[in-house]
């Protein structure tokens, strides 16, 4: 379900790496939880980024969520589609609906990220907890 070239945050950010440029979504449990998106807020290309810290807001139907930098770095690139069709986030949250491209301060920090196999792991702890 999850990309397996991709690496996860427990944020329910995603990063897929192609050299020294990194790109960011969010996952699909993620917009499943969100509901429907109806506006992004991104931020502009060259704002530097730190790994963990916000760098722009999802708002939907049920709330404005923070979308945090699962690296360091320096965004080179924004997808400007969202602005005018946010809902891609609902429909491609692994593919065309990407959200940012950044430039990676250290190259090995994608490392230190979850794998596919372990985020579903971690989203069916999630899911047990909410059930219990």
């Amino acid at each position: 379900m999850y990309p397996s070239g991709y690496r996860y945050t427990k944020d329910h950010e995603w990063i897929q790496m192609d050299g020294p440029v990194g790109t960011v979504g969010i996952t699909d449990y993620a917009q499943r939880e969100l509901g429907d998106v109806v506006y992004v807020e991104l931020p502009k290309v060259a704002t530097p980024v730190q790994a963990g810290q916000s760098f722009g807001t999802i708002e939907s139907v049920k709330a404005v969520s923070e979308i945090f930098s699962p690296v360091s770095g320096e965004v080179t690139e924004v997808n400007a589609a969202l602005s005018d069709a946010p809902e891609k986030l609902n429909q491609d949250p692994h593919g065309s609906a990407w959200l940012v491209k950044i430039r990676l301060a250290d190259p090995a920090e994608p490392a230190t990220l979850m794998d596919a196999a372990a985020y579903e792991n971690y989203i069916a702890e999630k899911m047990k907890e909410k059930t219990s």
